[in-house]
C-alpha cells in the first residue's frame, strides 16, 4: 500500500510540475509581464570611450558613466541628492542631455504629451564644475524641445510658439522670436509635419554656436478641427487644433536664420515655390545650410544649400519618381564639407550614395535587391559606413559596415533576427540589440568589428516566465497568390495542435505603405495576446500584403492611387489559401486590425465578405478625404485629382455588402484618426441596415491608453472573437 501511495505522490508531483499557466489579458496589458527590458537612456560621452545611463537604487537615481571597454563604473554625473542638495523639491529624472565634455547637463521632468510625439516638461540644467542646479526657466511654466547648444553653454526651448536662448554661464535669457499664437509656431511642427515628416524640435543650433536655424509654421489658412472632451463639465470643453485634410491648404512655412551675436534674422530663399520642407541640416560649415523641398505630389525633392548671410539657396541635387518619395535622415556631410551621404530608392532598392558638394554623384555605396533600413553614420577617419539592412530577408534585419568606396562590406551582427545598433561617438563601440520569435531582447557591447565585450541585458527572468506557458509554435511562411505573388506571412498554432482536426483563423492586419508586420523579432505585447488566443484554439496569422516594405520600390509602392486595392486582394488571398489547408475550418476565418489595419479589416468584411466570417476595426480610416494630406496625397494624390480612386478605397461604399459580425471601436479624442470617420461609416452601415457592434473610449486618443483601458479593449477583442468566430 505504501508503495503505492508513494507512486501516486510522484505522479501528481510530475503533473503539477508539468502542468502550464494560462496566459490573461491582465498580465499582458496591465501587469506588463512580458516586457522586455530595454537600455533607454543610454548616451555615449563626447570622447566616445564612455557611456552614461540612470541607474536606480533605494528609489534614488543616477547618472553614471561607464567605461566602454571594461563596463567599470568611472564617474556619477548627477543623483537625485544634488536636487534636495541644492533645495530644490525632489522630481524623477525623465531624460537627460549631456554637453561636450560633459560640463553641463539638461535634465527633464513632469512631461505631458500634446499630440502623439510632442510634449512639455520642466527642464533643469546641472553645471558639474560649480555644483549647482538652475531651472532654465523663471517660473513653472513647462516648455518644448529645451536642446544644448554645440559647445554646452547655451540652451533653447519653445515657449507659446516662440523660441528663446539661455546664456548658462551669466544666466541671461533672449527671446528670439514675438509673433508666437494659436496660429504662429517657431521653432516647433504643427500637428501635419510632426506625425507625417516625423519633425518635432523644428529649430537647430549652427557648428559655431552663433546662429540657430528654424521653422515658422504659419498655419492661419490651415482648417481648424475641433474635438469636444467629455470630461466631468456640465459643458464639454472643445478641444481645436490645425489639421489639413485632403485637399485643404498647408501652412505657410519659412526658414529663418538667427545671428545670436548682432541678433538679426535672415530668411532663406527657396529656389522656386515648393510646397513641403521636411527637413533642414546644418552642414559642417556654418555658412551653409542645407535645405531639402518637396512638391505637394511628394514626387520631386531638391536638396538645396542656402548662404546663411544672404538666404540665398543653390540646388545641388534634384530626384524625382513616378510615384512617390520617403524622406529620411541619412544625409550626412563629410570631407570638410567637400561631400555627403544620401539614401534614396532611384535603383529600385533604397540604398546609400556618395556625392560631391556640388551634387555630382561618386559612386553607389551600397547595392543589391535588398534594402538599408536605417543608416547609422560614418567614421571619417577610417572612412566606414555603418548601417541596418534586410540585407538577407525583409524579415530579419543586420547591422553592417561597409567602405565609402563600397568596398569591404561585413555583416558584424551574428545572431538572426531583428538586429539594431547604437554607436559610440567615435564609433569604436556599438551597443548591440537582438531578439527573434522565441527570444526576447539580448544586449550587448561590441566593438566596431562586431566583437562581443559583454552582456548588458539577457532578458533572463523574462525568459524563465515564458518557460512557465505553454505557448504556441510561430513560425514564418510563404504563399503564391493566383496572381502569382510571393507573400511572406507568420501563423501561430495552437499549444496541443492535431492537423486532424479543423481550426478557426484570426488574421492580424496592418499592410500600410511601407510598414512590415512579419518581421522576426519579440513583441512581448500583442504578440503575447496572439498567444492567448492561440492557446483557445485559434490559428494566428498575419500577411504583409503589396504595398509593404523591405521589398523594393516596386513592391512597395504598386498600390500608388489605390490605396485598400491590391493589399484587400492580397489578405482575401491569405484567407483563400489557409481555406485550403486540411486542418482550417474555412468558414470561420476573421480579421482584425488597428488604424491603418482597421481600415483593411473593413474592407476585408465587406469586398471580402465572401471569406470572412467576421472583423474588428480599432480606429479606422474609412474615407481617406477625412485624413491629413501630407500622407494621403502622397500616395492618393487629391480627390480632385483622383475621384475614382478615392471612390473604391473607401468601404463607405461598400456598406451594403457587409455579411459577417463586426465590432467597431475608437476612442473619441483620436487626433489622428479624427472620430468622424467612425461616425460616418455608422451612418453608411445604419442606411444599409447592417447590424454591428460598437466601443468607444471617450476622450481616448489613437493609442487608447491610460488607465485599465487597454486591457478593458483587449478584454473586449478576446470576447468578441470568442462569441463570433
Amino acid at each position: 500500500m505504501k508503495k503505492y501511495i508513494t507512486l501516486l505522490l510522484i505522479c501528481i508531483s510530475i503533473f503539477a510540475f508539468a502542468q502550464k499557466r494560462d496566459i490573461t489579458v491582465d498580465e499582458i496589458f496591465k501587469n506588463f509581464k512580458f516586457y522586455q527590458r530595454g537600455i533607454d537612456e543610454l548616451r555615449s560621452t563626447s570622447d566616445g570611450n564612455h557611456y552614461t545611463d540612470i541607474e536606480t537604487y533605494d528609489r534614488k537615481q543616477a547618472i553614471v558613466s561607464f567605461d566602454y571597454a571594461t563596463g567599470k563604473t568611472t564617474d556619477t554625473l548627477f543623483t537625485t541628492k544634488d536636487i534636495t542638495n541644492a533645495g530644490l523639491k525632489a522630481f524623477r529624472i525623465e531624460s537627460y542631455t549631456l554637453s561636450p565634455g560633459e560640463k553641463n547637463i539638461l535634465l527633464s521632468t513632469a512631461s505631458e504629451h500634446i499630440y502623439r510625439h510632442s510634449s512639455i516638461a520642466i527642464y533643469y540644467v546641472w553645471n558639474r564644475e560649480k555644483k549647482t542646479l538652475t531651472k532654465l526657466t523663471d517660473d513653472n511654466n513647462k516648455v518644448m524641445y529645451a536642446s544644448l547648444s554645440p559647445d554646452g553653454n547655451k540652451a533653447a526651448y519653445i515657449y507659446k510658439g516662440d523660441l528663446y536662448t539661455k546664456n548658462l554661464t551669466d544666466g541671461k535669457t533672449t527671446r528670439l522670436t514675438n509673433d508666437g499664437s494659436t496660429d504662429i509656431f517657431n521653432g516647433v511642427s504643427d500637428w501635419v509635419y510632426e506625425e507625417e515628416f516625423a519633425l518635432t524640435q523644428a529649430y537647430f543650433w549652427s557648428p559655431d554656436n552663433k546662429a540657430i536655424a528654424f521653422y515658422r509654421f504659419d498655419d492661419a489658412r490651415v482648417p481648424t478641427f475641433s474635438m469636444s472632451e467629455y470630461k466631468d463639465s456640465l459643458y464639454p470643453p472643445v478641444n481645436s487644433f490645425k489639421y489639413p485634410k485632403v485637399g485643404e491648404p498647408n501652412a505657410t512655412i519659412t526658414i529663418n536664420i538667427y545671428n545670436l551675436q548682432d541678433g538679426k534674422s535672415v530668411v532663406v530663399n527657396p529656389p522656386k515655390h515648393y510646397e513641403y520642407v521636411p527637413r533642414i541640416k546644418w552642414t559642417q560649415s556654418s555658412s551653409l545650410l542645407s535645405v531639402q523641398y518637396m512638391n505637394r505630389h511628394q514626387d520631386t525633392l531638391v536638396l538645396a544649400l542656402a548662404d546663411v548671410q544672404t538666404g540665398k539657396t543653390t540646388p545641388i541635387l534634384t530626384q524625382g519618381e513616378t510615384a512617390f518619395i520617403d524622406i529620411n535622415d541619412a544625409l550626412t556631410f563629410i570631407n570638410n564639407n567637400t561631400e555627403f551621404i544620401w539614401m534614396s530608392d532611384v535603383d529600385g532598392f533604397r540604398h546609400l550614395y556618395h556625392y560631391s558638394i556640388k551634387g555630382k554623384l561618386i559612386n553607389q555605396i551600397t547595392k543589391g535587391n535588398w534594402e538599408i533600413g536605417d543608416f547609422k553614420g560614418i567614421n571619417e577617419k577610417t572612412r566606414t559606413l555603418y548601417y541596418i539592412a534586410s540585407g538577407t530577408s525583409p524579415i530579419n534585419s543586420e547591422v553592417y559596415s561597409i567602405g565609402l568606396d563600397g568596398k569591404n562590406k561585413k555583416k558584424l551582427s551574428t545572431q538572426v533576427g531583428s538586429n539594431g545598433a547604437d554607436f559610440s561617438a567615435n564609433y569604436g563601440y556599438y551597443i548591440s540589440s537582438v531578439s527573434n520569435l522565441e527570444e526576447p531582447g539580448f544586449i550587448t557591447l561590441n566593438n566596431s568589428e562586431g566583437k562581443q565585450i559583454r552582456v548588458l541585458e539577457d532578458n533572463q527572468d523574462l525568459k524563465d516566465t515564458l518557460k512557465k506557458y505553454d505557448l504556441g509554435k510561430k513560425s514564418f511562411f510563404t504563399f503564391t497568390t493566383s496572381q502569382g505573388t510571393n507573400l511572406n506571412g507568420w501563423k501561430i498554432l495552437p499549444p496541443d495542435f492535431d492537423s486532424t482536426k479543423k481550426y478557426p483563423v484570426l488574421m492580424y492586419v496592418y499592410g500600410g505603405p511601407g510598414a512590415n508586420q512579419v518581421v522576426n523579432h519579440y513583441d512581448g505585447t500583442n504578440g503575447m495576446w496572439d498567444q492567448l488566443m492561440a492557446e483557445k484554439g485559434y490559428i494566428m496569422v498575419c500577411i504583409d500584403n503589396r504595398g509593404t516594405g523591405g521589398r523594393g520600390a516596386a513592391f512597395k509602392k504598386c498600390t500608388y492611387l489605390n490605396l485598400g486595392k491590391l493589399e484587400t486582394e492580397d489578405q482575401i488571398e491569405g484567407a483563400k489559401y489557409f481555406g485550403s489547408l486540411s486542418y482550417v475550418d474555412k468558414s470561420r476565418i476573421g480579421i482584425w486590425g488597428w488604424s491603418y489595419g482597421g481600415y483593411m479589416a473593413a474592407m476585408c468584411i465587406t469586398k471580402g465578405a465572401d471569406y470572412f466570417k467576421a472583423a474588428t476595426s480599432v480606429a479606422p480610416v474609412t474615407d481617406w478625404r477625412y485624413y491629413d494630406n501630407i500622407y494621403t496625397e502622397r500616395y492618393m494624390r487629391t480627390a480632385t485629382e483622383n475621384p475614382k480612386g478615392y471612390e473604391e478605397s473607401s468601404p463607405i461604399h461598400y456598406a451594403n455588402e457587409l455579411k459577417g459580425n463586426y465590432l467597431l471601436m475608437q476612442g473619441t479624442s483620436d487626433d489622428n484618426v479624427h472620430f468622424q470617420n467612425s461616425i460616418e461609416w455608422i451612418k453608411a452601415l445604419q442606411k444599409a441596415d447592417k447590424q454591428f457592434s460598437l466601443m468607444i473610449y471617450p476622450d481616448k486618443n489613437h493609442s487608447i491608453l491610460g488607465g485599465n483601458i487597454h486591457a478593458y479593449l483587449f478584454t473586449k477583442l478576446t470576447n468578441f472573437w470568442l462569441q463570433n468566430l
